[in-house]
C-alpha cells in the first residue's frame, strides 16, 4: 500500500518526537537503560512501576526494566494490580504505596490501563491531599505531575503519546476522562516485539480502538487537516496489517505497523479529540468493568457512522476508503458507510452486538443518562459533528443492541 514501507528496518529503533519522546521499533525496550541513567543523574532514585499481573513479566519487559533500575541504583516498588478499566480505588492504593516509598517518578508497563492509572498516580504524588475520585470528578485542576515513562505493550490506546487518562469511579458507574498537559509522558517506549503475545481478541480490539480514535478525531468540530490526514493513514495501516497479525501473531512487521498506527492515532486524537463513540462506550464499561473497551467501541461504531455521515460525508468518504471503498461524499451513502464499516468489523471477526454482551433495551435509559451525567463526557458530546441530544444517543445505543 505504501511504497516506503519496505525501505524501513523494523529492527532499527527510531526517535519520534511529539510532546513525548517516543522510542519506537523492535528492541526499543533497551532504551530504558538510557532513561534510567538520565533519571539517576537527575536525582530520581525511587520510582513506582505500574502494571497488570502478568504481561509486564511474560513479555520480557520487566527483566530489562528491573536490570536497568538496579544498574543505576534506582529503588522501585511495583503496583501490579491494575485491571482493565482501572478504578480510582486502585489509583488511591497505588498512590499510598508510592508516597510511603518516596517515589519521584512513575514507570508504566502495559496497555492503556496501567498507563492511565500511572498518569493519575503521577498527578496525585504532587497533590498529597487529593484522591483519585477528586481528580476524576474535577474537584481540582492539576498543573503538575512527577515524570512519567510509558512502556507500551499494546497497539491501540495511544495513551503513551498524549495527555489523556481514564478511570472508573465504581460506586457511581462513572468512567470520566481527564486531559492535562502535565501528564504527557516524558518518554515512551513502543516496542512491537513485545506485542507478539497479544491474544487474538486483544489484537483485534486494540487495533479497532485506534480506528475509533481517528474516526472521531477527524470528524469532531475541532478537527484539523492534521487529524484528518493522520486518520486516513491509521485506517490504511490497520486495514492492511490487522488481518496479517491475526493470521500470524508472530509477524513482527505487522505488529510494527499496527503499533505505529496506534501511536499516531494517539497523536491524532490529542489534536482532534473524541466524541460519540468514546462518550457512549465509557458508560458500558463503567456498568460492566470486565467489558472490553475496544469491543464496546467496535459495537457502537456502525451506529455512530450512521449518525455523523450526513454531517461529515466528505471527510468520512476519504478516511474510510481503505475499509469501505467507493463511498460518495453525500448523505445518500450514509447506510452504505455504516453497513460497510460493520462488514469490515465482521471481516476481522468482530460481529458482536450489545445484546451478545448482556445489555438489553432496559439498559438504554441508564446508559444514556450516564453519557450526559458522567464528568467530562458531556464535553465529548459537545464537540460531536451532530447535535448530541438524549434521543440521538439513545438511538445509537438501540441500533447497537
Amino acid at each position: 500500500m505504501f511504497a516506503w514501507e519496505k525501505d524501513l528496518d523494523i529492527d532499527e529503533v527510531k526517535e519520534i518526537r511529539t510532546r513525548t519522546t517516543v522510542y519506537f521499533g523492535c528492541g526499543a525496550i533497551h532504551k530504558i537503560e538510557d532513561i534510567a541513567k538520565a533519571y539517576a543523574a537527575r536525582g530520581i532514585n525511587k520510582v513506582i512501576v505500574m502494571s497488570g499481573k502478568n504481561a509486564y513479566k511474560s513479555t520480557g519487559a520487566w527483566d530489562v526494566v528491573e536490570k536497568a533500575l538496579k544498574a543505576n541504583n534506582i529503588g522501585y516498588i511495583n503496583y501490579d494490580k491494575v485491571t482493565p478499566n482501572p478504578t480510582t480505588d486502585a489509583i488511591d492504593e497505588a498512590t499510598k504505596m508510592a508516597r510511603e516509598f518516596g517515589a519521584k517518578a512513575v514507570i508504566t508497563i502495559g496497555g492503556g490501563s496501567p498507563t492511565d492509572a500511572g498518569k493519575s498516580v503521577a498527578i496525585l504524588l504532587k497533590y498529597p491531599n487529593e484522591t483519585g475520585s477528586n481528580l476524576y470528578e474535577f474537584k481540582f485542576t492539576p498543573t503538575e505531575a512527577v515524570p512519567i515513562v510509558a512502556i507500551n505493550l499494546t497497539h491501540g490506546t495511544g495513551s503513551e503519546t498524549n495527555r489523556f487518562a481514564v478511570a472508573t469511579i465504581l460506586d457511581k458507574n462513572y468512567k470520566p476522562a481527564i486531559a492535562y498537559d502535565c501528564i504527557y509522558p516524558e518518554f515512551a517506549i513502543d516496542d512491537p516485539a513485545l506485542m507478539a503475545g497479544l491474544s487474538p481478541k486483544q489484537t483485534r480490539y486494540v487495533s479497532i480502538d485506534a480506528v475509533n480514535h481517528v474516526v472521531e478525531a477527524a470528524t469532531s468540530i475541532v478537527a484539523s487537516p492534521y487529524s484528518i490526514t493522520l486518520a486516513r493513514q491509521v485506517i490504511e495501516l490497520v486495514s492492511k496489517y490487522l488481518p496479517l497479525a491475526i493470521k500470524n501473531p508472530q509477524d513482527k512487521e505487522s505488529r510494527y505497523y499496527l503499533c505505529y498506527a496506534a501511536m499516531i492515532a494517539g497523536v491524532c486524537f490529542d489534536n482532534g479529540l473524541l466524541h460519540y463513540t468514546h462518550a457512549l462506550e465509557h458508560p458500558l464499561s463503567a456498568m460492566k468493568p470486565d467489558f472490553s473497551h475496544g469491543l464496546g467501541l467496535a459495537i457502537l461504531l456502525p451506529a455512530v457512522i450512521r449518525n455523523i455521515y450526513p454531517a461529515k460525508a466528505e471527510t468520512l468518504a476519504y478516511i474510510l476508503e481503505p475499509i469501505v471503498s467507493g463511498l460518495k461524499a453525500n448523505k445518500e451513502d450514509t447506510e452504505k458507510a455504516a453497513t460497510g464499516v460493520y462488514e469490515w468489523l465482521k471481516s476481522v471477526d468482530v460481529s458482536n452486538k450489545l445484546k451478545d454482551e448482556g445489555f438489553t433495551e432496559a439498559d438504554v435509559e441508564k446508559l444514556t443518562n450516564l453519557a450526559f451525567t458522567t464528568p467530562s463526557l458531556d464535553g465529548l458530546l459537545g464537540i460531536a459533528p451532530t447535535k448530541a441530544t438524549k434521543e440521538a444517543v439513545a438511538t445509537i445505543y438501540r441500533e447497537s443492541l
